[in-house]
């Protein structure tokens, strides 16, 4: 572990480094010292920008991970999703396996450098003025929290570092520390953050030119929202905070976004473009400096082209169908009307729906009069293909379509459904226009709200921050209102808001990486992921039938799948140096 916490930097490593800045005056030795670095502007920000880049890049096959699908992959022998469907995975072999290796010593990493940082801009002779300082130094806060709290969703409570650890270090006097500790850690570090002036040259929360996926004042607020919504949950809960807590710090998220610019995005295009503003966002580029996407706070990851890694295999040039929603995903999106179509099933397999009359769901017509996320998220049977051409080609999942299910070629859906999210529809292999999924936005924080405003006070009690008050009925029907959802129900109780609640995070979010963690938070891992179903269609002259049928069980879900297992070369670096096993529950291979 010891060569993570190295203060001398190499030149090769500057030099890629600050590749923009003016060539450096290297010693002879090709070495510099932490003195040299911050006493020149260029190698201050250089090394600022060096804190950057060692987030986990949120990607769309985290779903193949979750019930939202099953991944066409789980054909080929030895993929990570044959592996991880059949649980054949341990401490040693997970970083193969998993949606993001096992990123452990990449976050530690991005801490250190934010810590040398925070240490060594205090006292630099670096000529900066103190808001200029002051701006730097938040950002280095801000990313030390995302870095922090990356660590904890998958691993739970990590040591806490605050400074630069010296060459002798002592590292068998670290300890864990727990969930609720590393949460107080987070928002210490985002309120020193926010306490930094909301100016140009200090911590702003506007987004100026050259400043996409800098550290800002709303992704401050994002992460104290997600931390706090964490720490109350069943899963993470030791005491430290209350779902109260969580209340006021994500009603005070929420309204300070909102009372500065950001909105959910409502952009209405035009029907040959995209089908309504939810889908359009998806693939809206967010590096606008906040000109036309108000919603989004952090992007994260990168473009993802869906069109050839979760494509349809009618598309020229794709090589996979990727993530294949579920049938329980599709199950879980309401009627137009706000009634949810299943209310349960009558069987243990999941294969014989119990109607909700009061829907109009028609179970020979299932995809009519869906949840506009519904069209904008799934390709199903039936399905229009190209936007521009309503009355051309449509999508043909049913037994000898075009598109159809295929347990002998990735190509093709395992489930009868493909993931429409994030693709442009006019992508492809000359033209790559699909989207990137976002690690935070606004929608998120909304719902965040009222999940921890129900809990704390019940769905129609308000909670006041900021100057203003919302309800959690109310923070969860904004998000409806941008698809014309109908708004919950006042009057509902808590147990009937939360379930409502629990499926309209799970549509709103849908191939966003929620899925992953927060059933695992809620702890109903082993009650969503023990197998998902599909659906097989056959033609008949113009009319279809549905045959629903249920994949192999998968054995992933008991409570070792909680959290990620901490790298084996590392726990046994601790074993040796202090005789303690850090390893989480169920991995002790």
């Amino acid at each position: 572990m010891k060569h993570y916490y190295k203060i001398i930097i190499s030149s090769i490593f500057l030099l890629v480094l600050f590749s923009c800045n003016k060539k450096l005056d290297l010693p002879s030795d090709g070495r510099i010292t932490i003195d040299q670095v911050f006493s020149d502007y260029n190698r201050t920000r250089g090394y600022l920008n060096s804190c950057y880049g060692h987030l986990p890049a949120p990607y769309m096959d985290r779903a193949s991970f979750t019930d939202e699908a099953q991944d066409a992959d789980d054909i080929t022998s030895g993929s990570r999703y044959t592996m991880w469907y059949g649980g054949n995975i341990t401490s040693q072999t997970y970083a193969l396996y998993s949606s993001d290796g096992s990123p452990w010593a990449q976050l530690f990493q991005g801490i250190t450098k934010c810590n040398t940082f925070i240490e060594n801009i205090r006292t630099a002779t670096v000529y900066a003025s103190e808001e200029v300082k002051a701006g730097w130094t938040a950002q280095a806060h801000t990313l030390r929290a995302l870095y922090y709290l990356q660590l904890i969703k998958r691993y739970g409570g990590v040591p806490i570092f605050d400074k630069p650890l010296d060459i002798l270090h002592d590292f068998s006097k670290d300890n864990r520390a727990t969930f609720g500790e590393v949460v107080k850690f987070i928002m210490a570090d985002c309120d020193s953050a926010l306490a930094v002036p909301n100016t140009q040259n200090g911590f702003s929360w506007n987004i100026y030119d050259n400043q996409f996926g800098i550290m800002s004042r709303a992704v401050a607020y994002a992460i104290k929202s997600q931390a706090i919504t964490y720490a109350a949950s069943p899963l993470w809960a030791d005491g430290t905070y209350s779902w109260a807590d969580a209340a006021q710090v994500t009603a005070e998220a929420l309204q300070q976004c909102l009372a500065n610019g950001y909105k959910l995005f409502d952009e209405v295009p035009a029907s040959g473009i995209a089908q309504n503003s939810y889908a359009l966002y998806f693939f809206t580029t967010s590096n606008d400096q906040r000109a036309v996407d108000k919603e989004t706070i952090y992007q994260g990851g990168g473009q993802m082209q869906v069109w050839k890694f979760a494509g349809l295999p009618s598309t020229p040039g794709m090589e996979k169908a990727g993530p294949c929603p579920t049938q329980e995903l599709v199950d879980s999106y309401e009627m137009a009307n706000g009634e949810a179509p299943i209310s349960g099933y009558s069987d243990a397999s999941r294969l014989i729906p119990i109607v909700n009359p009061a829907s109009g769901y028609d179970e020979t017509n299932p995809y009519a009069g869906r949840d506009p996320r519904f069209y904008a998220s799934i390709y199903y049977n039936g399905a229009v293909r190209n936007l521009d051409q309503p009355a051309g080609k449509k999508v043909e999942t049913y037994v000898g379509g075009e598109e159809e299910i295929s347990a002998l070629n990735r190509k093709h859906t395992r489930t009868g459904y493909y993931q429409r999210k994030f693709n442009n529809y006019k992508s492809g292999q000359n033209n790559d226009a699909d989207g990137a999924i976002r690690l935070f936005r606004l929608a998120e924080l909304y719902l965040n709200f009222a999940e921890a405003a129900n809990q704390s006070v019940g769905p129609d009690a308000a909670v006041t921050a900021n100057g203003q008050s919302m309800t959690a009925r109310e923070a969860v029907s904004a998000v409806r209102a941008r698809v014309g959802m109908p708004a919950f129900p006042i009057g509902m109780s808590k147990e009937d808001f939360d379930k409502k609640y629990r499926n309209e995070r799970r549509i709103e979010l849908a191939f966003e990486e929620h899925r992953f963690f927060d059933v695992r938070r809620w702890k109903i891992l082993n009650q969503t992921d023990q197998f998902v179903t599909g659906v097989e269609i056959t033609k008949n002259g113009a009319d279809f039938t549905y045959n629903r049928f249920k994949f192999e069980d998968r054995d992933c879900s008991s409570d070792k799948y909680l959290m990620y297992p901490i790298d084996q070369d590392e726990v046994n670096k601790i074993i040796g140096l202090s005789d303690v096993n850090w390893q989480n529950p169920g991995w002790l291979d």
